[in-house]
């Protein structure tokens, strides 16, 4: 908590530690306090008269309302206040929470305007102050309390085993090249807690990167330098075989990124591709190696003569199967240990933006579908036994378009003119369905029948407010974010950032799981579905936790084949225990069943529920996530599903960030020997939590 400047805050922030008893509620206390501390003049109550000798042009105090007010997390409050003086005076104010100006994530934020929105967790109770602009001794404050909402009955919520399941691919419990970024060297024990399924080394940084000198070019991330490292012994010792290495030791499959863009890094020289001694002065240059730009000059406009070859050289389809060859003979193929999957390069929509040194031009149909194809063959060639992704789109607008397309665009909408010829001159089919019918076609047509591509991947950064990557927010923005998760499945959810491509006033209902998987069963059937990157944020925070829950339950219910976090948690984070609810709840292996049963809430905005029974064992688990800030009871019906009398209980709640806690077990309840019923009586879900039923079927 941050140190407080003022004697009124200092009281709210250590209010725990003042010695009682109180005859008035501690809050109350404190509401007084603050309150005859707050004026910044004599007067230390509301119904105070102005300084009337106050010089002209002066505040002489500010008041506020109301003085005092209980919330409950997730509650929004408006409040006003009003300076006032002599002459002409500056009635500006300045809002700050717990002296934070805007208050923050922790104690809740305030706008401009007095508008309040509540954290979560939140505090016992924090401090408003609205200050004067013109004169920032005079103030007035306000105490919120908080107080937790009484336990409310929750949506019914039911599993039913009679409905057909399916089987649930344990590679959607996937991360991202989480050693490259390792500084406490927990990568590790990450892998084991979560026993890591699928470890995806991929990211622009990974576009141009050269495996016989184990270097990469960082593009627009990075002044657009090859910067060498220490190895030596490249190219048996690298960053990548390292990963392969590491992973293998936790049975972990390894996915690969190789080249379509077609440039690598070329030597281990350290080399810039905007050299300012050839290319002249820029708007910035490396702070640690001046001589290298970032591409524009100083008058804002961008380099575009550069030479590609400075730093990169040029690559084709024989040089990833040469890649893959080596690897086949250094870790054996993919059927016996190797590397398993390998990515067509990485979101070829920003290629022009982050690689804008070697491939200026936007991409297009035939550049992304063409090269793939020819990439993926070279894969196949040299290990049969590998499968394939791509296209690894990630814009919305470019599953639809080429950025060729999309970069024609000009004006304002809605009065827009734009050229989308690269669409129209490929049989007017958006860009994924194109792309996936080519891939087939090329099948169709190959005497060996050789399926070229394997997994329909793409990258949905589609978290409410551009949450991704961020910190969580208030408690208003965590339920936004909770409720984005809709994003992959449901037909009713819909996000202004995501419109309809062909009518840009319309918003388009992206259900992306299932969106996919009508594309591959309209254009290619049999390809499997991939989403490698995706972050919902708030890795550290409760709310991270209940998010990154949620889509891994929903990735199993909708059948997704391969998933993989982008921004891999952190040892002992509530990201982390995420993953360990579906994989390792009790530390022993215990783990979400690997064929899904039909499992249904009647508000899914309050209580999720998944269900899956284990075939190892015949275990059904059940994950039940509460995505409110308060307590819910309620039954869990199993339909014809004949399970012991217990159920194990296991949960992660914000009263235990650090473990995911083993609780007493639950009773079965039989409701109808014949119809095989039986119920989770009455069980309660805390506020923003994960638990875990796990019980015997017969």
């Amino acid at each position: 908590m941050p140190s407080t400047g003022t004697v009124a805050a200092r009281l709210v922030v250590k209010r725990r530690h003042i010695p009682g008893p109180f005859t008035l509620p501690l809050a109350l206390v404190f509401a007084q306090l603050i309150l005859c501390l707050g004026r910044g003049s004599a007067q230390a109550n509301s119904a105070a008269k102005p300084d009337q000798s106050a010089p002209p042009g002066a505040v002489s105090m500010v008041t506020i309302s109301p003085e005092h007010v209980t919330l409950a997390a997730g509650d929004i409050k408006q409040f006003s206040a009003a300076p006032s003086g002599t002459g002409g005076y500056d009635k500006g104010l300045t809002w700050s929470v717990n002296d934070v100006d805007g208050g923050n994530a922790a104690f809740g934020t305030i706008s401009k305007s007095g508008l309040y929105v509540t954290p979560y967790p939140a505090p016992q109770s924090v401090a408003i102050k609205a200050r004067s602009t013109l004169d920032p001794a005079k103030w007035a404050a306000a105490v919120i309390t908080f107080a937790a909402p009484p336990v409310a009955r929750g949506p019914s919520l039911t599993v039913d085993a009679e409905a057909a399941g399916h089987a649930i691919n344990p590679l959607i419990y996937g991360m991202n090249a989480y050693r490259q970024e390792d500084p406490n060297n927990e990568s590790a024990e990450v892998a084991k807690a979560v026993r890591l399924t699928l470890n995806r080394w991929g990211g622009d940084g990974v576009t141009r990167y050269n495996y016989k000198l184990d270097i990469s070019n960082h593009g627009d991330h990075w002044f657009y330098e090859n910067i060498p490292n220490s190895n030596t012994q490249y190219p048996d010792v690298s960053d990548f075989n390292t990963q392969v290495m590491g992973d293998r030791e936790s049975r972990t499959k390894t996915m690969g990124t190789v080249p379509v863009m077609g440039w690598v890094a070329k030597s281990r020289t350290m080399a810039g591709s905007f050299a300012v001694a050839k290319y002249g002065p820029q708007q910035k240059t490396d702070p640690y190696w001046k001589t290298f730009g970032n591409g524009v000059k100083p008058d804002g406009t961008k380099i575009t003569i550069n030479d590609p070859t400075d730093t990169c050289m040029r690559v084709d389809a024989s040089w990833t199967e040469g890649w893959v060859k080596y690897l086949v003979g250094r870790f054996g193929d993919a059927a016996h240990g190797g590397v398993a999957i390998y990515s067509l390069d990485n979101e070829p929509s920003w290629w022009d933006l982050n690689h804008r040194d070697v491939h200026p031009l936007p991409f297009t149909y035939d550049e992304v579908t063409e090269n793939g194809m020819k990439v993926a063959r070279a894969v196949k060639e040299a290990d049969p036994t590998a499968e394939v992704s791509g296209p690894v789109m990630d814009y919305w607008f470019t599953y639809f378009y080429s950025m060729k397309d999309l970069e024609s665009v000009k004006g304002t909408w809605p009065n827009v003119t734009y050229d989308f010829s690269d669409r129209t001159s490929h049989g007017n089919l958006p860009f994924i369905e194109y792309y996936l019918k080519t891939f087939r076609a090329a099948q169709d047509a190959d005497p060996k029948h050789t399926r070229l591509l394997d997994y329909l991947d793409l990258h949905t950064y589609f978290a409410a407010n551009d949450a991704g990557l961020k910190p969580a927010g208030t408690s208003e923005q965590q339920r936004a974010v909770l409720d984005s998760t809709r994003v992959f499945w449901d037909p009713t959810y819909t996000d202004p950032n995501l419109r309809d491509p062909n009518n840009y006033a319309q918003m388009m209902p992206p259900m992306m799981i299932r969106r996919m998987k009508q594309w591959v069963a309209a254009d290619y059937p049999g390809t499997k579905t991939a989403i490698t990157e995706y972050n919902w944020g708030g890795q550290e925070h409760i709310s991270g936790a209940v998010a990154q829950a949620d889509i891994l339950g929903i990735f199993g219910r909708e059948g997704l084949d391969m998933g993989a976090l982008w921004g891999a948690p952190e040892l002992n984070s509530p990201a982390m225990f995420a993953f360990k609810i579906f994989r390792n709840y009790d530390d022993a292996g215990g783990e979400f069943g690997d064929t899904s049963i039909a499992a249904s809430s009647a508000d899914q905005g309050k209580l999720a529920v998944y269900a899956a029974v284990r075939s190892v064992d015949d275990m059904a688990t059940i994950v039940v996530i509460n995505k409110t800030f308060g307590d819910l009871k309620s039954d869990v019906v199993l339909a014809h599903l004949k399970t012991e009398k217990q159920a194990k209980v296991f949960q992660y709640s914000s009263t235990d960030l650090k473990q995911i806690r083993a609780l007493p077990d639950a009773v079965v309840t039989r409701e109808s020997k014949k119809e095989k019923t039986s119920a989770l009586k009455d069980q309660m879900f805390p506020a923003m939590s994960i638990t875990v039923f796990v019980t015997r079927v017969k």
